[in-house]
């Protein structure tokens, strides 16, 4: 079964998982050392990750290392630019109106 991207994102044990190995690939060892669960739980979040292609594996020697696949991140980044533009808009009207009221106390 493909799952959703943002079924994947909305576990913050995944989300968490996601921000650990952005940087380097990972081992499922070193991993789940950074979590409070056992590992088979950790194994269950990145095979979710992998099969919503957030995560990809790569078999080095007798080791599996998990890294970001960077490209998948920019749709989760499409999907919030709406709201982006949205947020800015409304950010931009609160600054008009407090720098309205800020006038109007001098």
């Amino acid at each position: 079964m493909r799952r959703d991207i943002f079924q994947a994102i909305a576990d913050p044990t995944r989300r968490a998982i996601i921000t650990l190995i952005a940087l380097q690939a990972m081992t499922p060892n070193a991993i789940a050392e950074n979590f409070h669960t056992t590992r088979q739980s950790v194994s269950k979040h990145l095979r979710i990750l992998t099969e919503c292609e957030l995560l990809k594996q790569e078999q080095k020697g007798r080791e599996i290392y998990y890294s970001l696949q960077v490209e998948k991140m920019k749709e989760i980044d499409k999907w919030m630019d709406q709201f982006r533009k949205i947020w800015e808009t409304s950010f931009d009207q609160l600054d008009k109106v407090l720098l309205t009221m800020k006038k109007q106390k001098k």
